[in-house]
């Protein structure tokens, strides 16, 4: 017979999913701040928005250690202990990285920010959306494992996206930008908006995995 969860776990151990949800959401929170930043033009709009972004960040890690200390103390879990915190890691991961994007353009101040810069944090915006309603299936697992592999599935689409854009603008980069300074700034911007969309893509993975090991 299947495994699931819900079959398999007395409902009190379900009060992970909350958690995870959590989350999410403070993912996709930060990742609208971050979209919204990004349409804006000086420094001092920069810095408010990372502020406001980093006030988010700082309750995800309080989650997460919310999280490994309930896992701490739980003697049934819905996965392998190493699953949910591996999947906490990943999900916590995600706002980690826009928190770090958003510092960057804070302090780096770039001239402006690029229409290839926008359309990444776009793409950060739609992975971070796609982990919440992943989250939100997730606590119905035996009976959703199809729309949680598609939704995967939607996250490696976006990161393979995110990755041309990426290639596409530091090509024309070194190109056209002949200001080093400038040059830099921009590229570690670009690249820390790219690694964002690869941590939301290994939540997708990790989540595969948990499909795999108890569908």
């Amino acid at each position: 017979m299947k495994n699931s969860l819900l079959s398999r776990f007395a409902p009190r151990e379900t009060k992970f999913f909350p958690m995870f949800k959590q989350l999410a959401q403070f993912s996709a929170s930060a990742a609208a701040l971050l979209a919204e930043s990004l349409a804006c033009k000086t420094e001092d709009e920069w810095s408010a928005y990372y502020k406001r972004i980093k006030d988010i960040e700082r309750q995800g890690d309080k989650m997460a250690n919310d999280i490994i200390h309930e896992l701490s103390k739980t003697f049934l879990t819905p996965f392998d202990r190493e699953d949910i915190h591996s999947l906490t890691s990943s999900l916590d991961d995600v706002t980690d990285r826009i928190n770090s994007s958003a510092k960057r353009v804070a302090i780096y101040a770039p001239k402006s920010v690029s229409d290839s810069g926008r359309e990444l944090a776009s793409l950060i915006k739609q992975a971070a959306d796609c982990i919440c309603r992943a989250m939100d299936e997730l606590e119905n697992f035996g009976n959703r494992h199809k729309q949680l592999l598609d939704i995967c599935t939607e996250l490696h689409d976006i990161e393979n996206k995110a990755d041309d854009v990426y290639e596409m603008f530091i090509h024309q980069l070194f190109k056209e930008e002949s200001d080093c300074i400038e040059l830099v700034k921009i590229k570690e911007i670009m690249h820390e908006l790219e690694r964002t969309t690869d941590a939301a893509e290994h939540v997708g993975k990790v989540v595969r995995s948990l499909i795999v090991k108890y569908a």
